[in-house]
């Protein structure tokens, strides 16, 4: 007969012939280390973009509103991370950080949006 161990801390277990784990506690800090590699990366690309919309959300109050790209810059603002892009029917293409958006303006000039209805 074949001698079932947990797969963390290598208890023998007994019950279900499909159980791995001898715990929730096992099999909780199993999955974890499985997956912290991208766990850390998700972390710190969530972490980039709520940064963002804070950024856009306290710079724009009132649902429009004209900036300089120094300014965003200044505050921290990534521009390389947003959540979805939307592109109108008129080729302007507006980049969201959840339900907070910017278009770029000629010269270095970004208008800040907030995400209306019917972008999707």
């Amino acid at each position: 007969m074949e001698t079932r161990a947990c797969k963390e801390c290598g208890q023998k277990l007994s019950g279900r012939k499909d159980q791995k784990f001898c715990s929730d506690y096992c099999r909780n800090t199993f999955n974890n280390r499985q997956n912290e590699d991208a766990t850390a990366y998700m972390r710190r690309i969530n972490n980039i973009l709520r940064k963002n919309r804070r950024i856009l959300s306290t710079m724009n109050p009132s649902g429009k509103k004209t900036v300089d790209g120094i300014r965003l810059a200044e505050e921290g603002f990534n521009f390389h991370y947003f959540t979805n892009i939307y592109a109108t029917q008129k080729g302007a293409t507006y980049y969201f950080c959840y339900d907070q958006g910017y278009v770029k303006l000629e010269g270095d000039q970004y208008m800040l949006v907030h995400k209306q209805d019917y972008v999707r």
